[in-house]
Order: structure tokens, then sequence, then C-alpha cells
């Protein structure tokens, strides 16, 4: 059985993608990963093409849940997007270690929603570790990590990585929190142990609340449609404590009416207002 083509397989996913709650234009250039993951699927269940594959799931509607997994996007490393981390480091982690620093409970709560293997919220443990930590101790740090994809998250609690994955992080950093074997860099276990990897889907489950800082980078503002968009951000805002953040893709852009402002404008990162 040929590959299928790439003109075939976008005028599947054109088909597909709005029966369950995704837009085309946010798979247009990680389309090929998508694809050959459909492409495998067809040669399982026998299919000769995407126009077979239509009627097949058709015919077969519980197909659509596995066309659904089949379309999680995963593309990460450490400290991705430096602007955007550096003003985690410097501003935003700083002011919400000094708010809960001043609380009964003095734990800054975060959620890393689609963690995919761990990378975000491990950046936010070895920035805790690295300097924020130190000069708020009476402060700590809490991490929530959740992913729809089961594999992504037992690597993520393995915690070993390539070195193209830690490429955006300073030497000392490395040396200091990974451990060398062979050919991956594996974290040790002090710097993963503020972090819990749970299995969700953020279009019908989170974490407990309420969170100082939750992550939700280029995944619901990027392919999900624009009422699920919606449903989901509205949740999220019920998760976000009264001036705590919310961090998505620079390149994204809120639905309008939620209780978020730019804080500071440009890099994807909002303050929940009262």
């Amino acid at each position: 059985m040929a590959a299928v083509k790439d003109t075939d397989c976008v005028l599947l996913l054109e088909w597909a993608l709005p029966r369950v709650g995704l837009r085309w234009p946010g798979f247009r250039r990680v389309r090929r990963q998508v694809c050959k993951r459909i492409d495998r699927r067809m040669r399982v269940v026998g299919v000769a093409g995407p126009t077979a594959y239509m009627a097949y799931l058709n015919d077969h509607p519980r197909e659509w849940t596995v066309l659904d997994g089949l379309c999680t996007v995963s593309i990460s490393r450490f400290y991705r997007d430096r602007a955007v981390f550096d003003c985690l480091r410097d501003t935003v982690l700083p002011e919400l270690a000094a708010q809960a620093a001043a609380r009964t409970d003095p734990t800054v709560r975060c959620w890393s929603a689609g963690c995919a293997s761990g990378e975000e919220p491990y950046t936010l443990s070895l920035i805790w570790g690295q300097g924020v930590g130190v000069r708020y101790p009476l402060a700590d740090l809490a991490i929530v990590a959740t992913d729809i994809d089961t594999c992504l998250l037992d690597r993520a609690r393995v915690a070993c990585y390539s070195s193209s994955s830690l490429r955006e992080l300073p030497q000392s950093w490395i040396a200091q929190a990974f451990l060398r074997r062979d050919h991956t860099y594996c974290l040790r276990d002090e710097w993963k142990s503020c972090v819990e990897f749970r299995q969700q889907d953020v279009r019908i489950a989170q974490p407990p609340g309420p969170f100082d800082l939750v992550f939700c980078r280029n995944l619901v503002f990027t392919y999900f449609d624009a009422p699920l968009q919606r449903s989901v951000l509205a949740r999220l805002a019920q998760q976000v404590r009264t001036n705590g953040f919310l961090v998505v893709g620079r390149h994204e852009s809120l639905p309008s009416g939620g209780p978020f402002l730019p804080c500071p404008p440009g890099l994807g990162i909002y303050r929940r207002s009262p």
C-alpha cells in the first residue's frame, strides 16, 4: 500500500478535524507528523486511502476517538521561547513567590497543561531551584503537569532527553541538574520531586485549583476550534487565582471577553483580573 499523498491527507484533515472540535489552520505546519500516524492507522485497519478511511470513520463511530488521538502534536524542549521564560524567571515567579511567602500556605501552585514529555514543567523547576527559590526561601513550588498521551507522560517521568532538547539551557544548569548516560541527559531526582504528572484531557478535565500560574501553550488556542477554545478558557479562568497568570503561546491569541489581560504584551503572558 503506497503512502498517502500530502494533498490527500490535507483533504482528509480538512474534512475530519472540525468533527472532533479541531481546526485545520493550526495543523498546517505540523500536518506531516499527523499524516504519518494516519497513514500507519489506515494500514492497520486495511483501508486503501483517505477516501476509504472517511467511509471507515462513518461506518465505525469509535474510530473517531482513535483519529482524535492521532492528532495530538508534541513539539517541546527546555526553556522553549527564551523571552517568555526570562520574564517568568525575572518578574512573574518572584512576584508569585513573594505573595505565597505571605500566605498561610506558602506554595506557588502551577499547572502545565499539555506538558508532553515534561520539558516545560521541569524548566519551571530549574528556574525555581537555580534562583527564585533561593531568593524566597519561605516559599515552595508545586507543579501539576497533565497530558492526554500516556506514552509521553511515561517519558516525562523517566526524564531522559537528547542534547537537542537541552540546547537552550545554560551549561552550568545542565552540569548541576542532569546526569549524562551515553547520548542522553537524565534529570536528577531532586529536580523532579516538585512535579506530579497526571493523564488528563484538558477539554474535559482539570486538576483541582486554584493555581498561581497556568501554562497552556501551543495547544488549545492553536489546534482547537473557536467554541472549544471559549469553553476551555472559561474553565481555565476558574482555575487561576485573581492576579495569577496564564501563559499561552507567543503567537496565540485568547478569545475576547475573558478576565485575562496581557502582562506584559507580546509574550503570551496574561494576568487574571479581579
